[in-house]
């Protein structure tokens, strides 16, 4: 498959801002300074997860938390990854959205969603029955009120009459699309709306997802493909052994912020994520050794899954600060040079 429509490879990173242990004051100065890093890296934009009464998730306001972000940067995209529209009212989302990519100016990446953990939804009172009709109707006010000075909606959920909009997003109509891309059947739909798409598991599984989105985008010029991702956790030393030796006890705390509402819910375990550090290592979901190994691996992977875009978690568990930035020094010099105007080939 040609993938010469699609854009050259680059980097973001993803953050599920998972409990170090520590001081959450401190965990949040550190995560400022790793985003300050990327933004001198040339990484392209920094995607926060959302999420609820769990360890696995401190940036429950990730509007908030990138507000900051954005403060301390200056050409690094930022955006929640996603925005749990089910625990906002339309209304209110879209006038933090609006925002946050004007106090940006116009670095808004924009993940909205309706929330996978139905757990963390019911702690909100929201029914797992009505989560995908209700979330409908909240994006398509969303949406809808970018483009309007005033707005009325009636829906089964959301009813709104004449409400003058004063706000409006930097970026027109509104800031680029993101959505989780979980099966083919959801790339399609991704595609179709031209929506950039974050996509977790193996190569060969994520294949089926970018292929899917592939044969149901339609080419829209001068506008490029949106961009395919993938999420890997990255963690870059000076050798091999001592990436993984930095990177395995980091992975185990990481699983168990991950495993934590299945625990207290006494819940299935999820299953699209390895168990330990080891299954991690063989599924490619963990890319860890020196930049030499770190870098042919990710060309094999890209080509295999078949991305144009590497989501990298840089930060997670109780991995060291000083690691963290050892990776990112090492995605700077060595890795983002290497891949810059680089295109997977035909496969």
């Amino acid at each position: 498959m040609d993938f010469a429509t699609s854009p050259t490879v680059s980097f973001g990173i993803f953050d599920h801002l998972d409990h170090a242990g520590g001081s959450l004051r401190q965990q949040y100065n550190d995560r400022l300074e790793i985003a300050a890093a990327c933004d001198e890296a040339g990484f392209r934009a920094y995607h926060v997860a959302e999420h609820h009464g769990t360890p696995h998730g401190l940036a429950a306001s990730p509007n908030l938390f990138l507000s900051a972000v954005a403060q301390r940067t200056r050409t690094l995209r930022l955006g929640p990854l996603v925005m749990l529209l089910n625990l906002y009212h339309p209304l209110r989302a879209f006038e933090e959205i609006c925002m946050l990519d004007q106090l940006s100016g116009g670095r808004l990446d924009l993940g909205i969603g309706r929330g996978a953990v139905p757990l963390e939804l019911s702690f909100f009172g929201v029914s797992p029955a009505d989560a995908q009709h209700r979330y409908n109707e909240a994006a398509e006010i969303v949406l809808k009120a970018m483009e309007t000075d005033t707005l009325t909606y009636t829906g089964r959920h959301f009813s709104i009459s004449d409400v003058p909009i004063t706000l409006s997003p930097f970026q027109k109509p509104y800031p680029p699309l993101w959505y989780g891309a979980m099966k083919p059947e959801t790339a399609r739909w991704a595609a179709e709306n031209s929506i950039n798409i974050a996509c977790v598991g193996e190569s060969s599984a994520i294949r089926a997802i970018t292929d899917a989105y592939r044969a149901h985008w339609v080419a829209r010029p001068p506008h490029l493909m949106p961009l395919l991702g993938m999420v890997r956790i990255v963690v870059i030393a000076g050798s091999d052994a001592e990436a993984r030796a930095l990177a395995a006890p980091a992975y185990a705390r990481w699983f168990k912020t991950f495993t934590f509402l299945s625990r207290v819910g006494n819940l299935p375990v999820p299953s699209n994520l390895p168990n330990s550090f080891e299954e991690a290592l063989d599924d490619g979901f963990c890319l860890v050794g020196s930049p030499s190994t770190v870098r042919e691996t990710l060309k094999s992977q890209i080509v295999e899954a078949g991305v144009t875009y590497v989501m990298c978690q840089l930060a997670f568990g109780d991995l060291p600060l000083a690691a963290s930035l050892q990776t990112i020094s090492a995605m700077r010099s060595t890795i983002i040079p290497d891949f810059t105007g680089w295109a997977s080939q035909t496969v």
